[in-house]
């Protein structure tokens, strides 16, 4: 079972040249054509598989400012603001609520955490607010259990991962951009060190501008022009259960396990850090960089198997550009999940939740999460070529904050 996902239909044939050239149709890179249509630009997106086929369809859909990184803070802040602004102009529903985050902990040292976090958050003008024993047992009446503390961010929320990206690329269509599927970017055509051209599977659009949105393809495919981006994958594995557990707050999160209400109403169930490292020529090669981030998360990650190494998604080698690619044979990356872990996530949330117990699982899939060495996004014009932008490495928290790096 995959993670669900709305398609639509997009148009077949590229047009000769644009403005600009957005590649990869995640939420990020839909977003970036969103904004450069609406801004009056020629623009196309092209995207090698299917729109928000891999991460963005695959995580739990969390929009929060909340834990943030302080350099991610003001993107997350204004981000929320986009996700009203898109809703309201494209008519459609994001599934975007700004429902408020609730965390639960009976840990004294997570909790002090979350409250030196806060001290400087408000500083910055987050809403933010700290939850004695009683408040977070009150609130975490669905747990049936006391907790020390917590916290409650209101003004935080959630969006659904299986219409978002679908939609804003249908935002796209209606500002005059251009969206084509289907169809993988193999390189860039450069005159005097200056990108001329995207060359993709079905031909060469003319232009000027590029925005590298590739997710966890973007290290490979930026490595055919000689720019080194360290990038590593962590394999998430996440499930969902069908409707019918009534009186949960729509997103929380415990160390146990976090939960979160779907458009249907039925729930996302993950435990937040695990995952499988699968090996990959890139993440080998680029092993010194992470280092101190394997280090810190070492209880949490499990060693994987030869699922990305397979993709050919963190390839060092070289392609030709009049072959196909990687990214033409792995046109969706969707890896089978581990299911030692969604059983025990399972078992996890069964026992925090009791609404839960009866309710039967509806899906069960994986994804690849792409990291930074810092675990903060690179979003960056000095990449070495001039006319291409670079914005990738979302780390696992960018679904959220993507319309505001688009």
């Amino acid at each position: 079972m995959s993670a669900p996902l709305l398609r639509i239909t997009t148009e077949d044939t590229l047009p000769a040249s644009a403005d600009c050239v957005v590649i990869g149709a995640g939420i990020v890179g839909v977003s970036a054509a969103y904004w450069l249509a609406r801004a009056g630009k020629s623009v196309v997106l092209i995207e090698k598989g299917v729109i928000g086929g891999e991460q963005s369809s695959r995580n739990w859909g969390w929009c929060r400012q909340q834990n943030r990184d302080a350099r991610e803070l003001p993107l997350s802040t204004k981000s929320l603001a986009l996700w009203e602004e898109m809703t309201a102009d494209l008519g459609e529903d994001l599934g975007f609520r700004r429902c408020g985050l609730l965390y639960l902990s009976n840990s004294e040292t997570e909790i002090e955490g979350w409250a030196n976090w806060g001290r400087f958050a408000r500083g910055e003008g987050v809403d933010t607010r700290m939850l004695d024993g009683k408040e977070a047992t009150e609130r975490g009446v669905a747990t049936g259990q006391s907790w020390r503390g917590g916290v409650w961010s209101p003004s935080d929320g959630i969006a659904d991962p299986s219409r978002a990206a679908p939609l804003i690329a249908k935002g796209v269509l209606k500002h005059g951009g251009r969206v084509v599927q289907n169809s993988a970017a193999r390189g860039l055509e450069l005159s005097a060190g200056a990108v001329s051209g995207v060359i993709t599977e079905r031909g060469v659009i003319a232009t000027t501008q590029v925005v590298m949105a590739g997710g966890a393809w973007a290290s490979s495919f930026l490595r055919q022009l000689g720019v080194e981006f360290p990038q590593a994958a962590v394999r998430s594995s996440i499930l969902s259960v069908k409707p019918g557990a009534e009186g949960l707050p729509p997103a929380l999160h415990t160390a146990s396990v976090s939960v979160t209400r779907r458009g249907d109403g039925g729930h996302t169930l993950a435990i937040s850090g695990r995952g499988h490292l699968d090996p990959t020529p890139g993440a080998l090669f680029g092993a010194k960089h992470f280092l101190p981030m394997f280090a810190k998360r070492w209880r949490a990650l499990r060693p994987g198997g030869l699922q990305a190494w397979n993709a050919g998604f963190e390839s060092r080698s070289r392609w030709s550009m009049d072959r196909q690619t990687p990214m033409e044979r792995t046109r969706i990356l969707s890896p089978r999940p581990s299911r030692a872990l969604t059983k025990e996530t399972l078992r996890r949330a069964r026992e925090l939740l009791p609404a839960l117990r009866d309710i039967p699982v509806e899906a069960i899939w994986a994804g690849y999460v792409d990291s930074t060495p810092d675990g903060v996004p690179v979003i960056d014009t000095d990449t070495g070529v001039e006319g291409l932008m670079l914005a990738a490495g979302l780390s696992g928290h960018g679904f959220g904050i993507g319309p505001g790096v688009g």
